[in-house]
């Protein structure tokens, strides 16, 4: 079955980073856009970002770009998600999802979701 497993997260000051891992297993992983999502305490999940099938096209919302890299390698079945210059506002539990064909920013339109790793940061 479709599995999609988050790694990487923790407690980082502000300022600091970390690099979120995302492993897929179960299916043709070139073949599926990716993107990261987030979910703060009290509030409603939200789009990250998002990389193509190839990688070739990424999208980030307003509140990361800059900030924030998504990579994806198809041989190894990975996407990768660098942030840097954390902020406490970027506290969240941060969810991987994976859809066939290429991306959308709707949380409706993925099929498959992670369990999510939670990123705290804080002082």
């Amino acid at each position: 079955q479709v599995q999609l497993v988050e790694s990487g997260g923790g407690l980082v000051q502000p300022g600091g980073s970390l690099r979120l891992s995302c492993a897929a297993s179960g299916l043709t992983f070139s073949t599926y856009g990716v993107a990261w999502f987030r979910q703060a305490p009290a509030k409603e999940r939200e789009f990250v970002t998002s990389i193509t099938q190839l990688g070739s096209i990424t999208r980030y919302a307003d509140s990361v770009k800059g900030r924030f890299t998504i990579t994806r390698e198809n041989a190894k079945n990975m996407v990768y998600l660098q942030m840097n210059s954390l902020k406490p506002e970027d506290t969240a539990v941060y969810y991987c999802a994976a859809r066939t064909g290429s991306v959308r920013l709707e949380i409706s339109e993925y099929t498959y979701w992670g369990q999510g790793t939670q990123v705290t940061v804080s002082s």
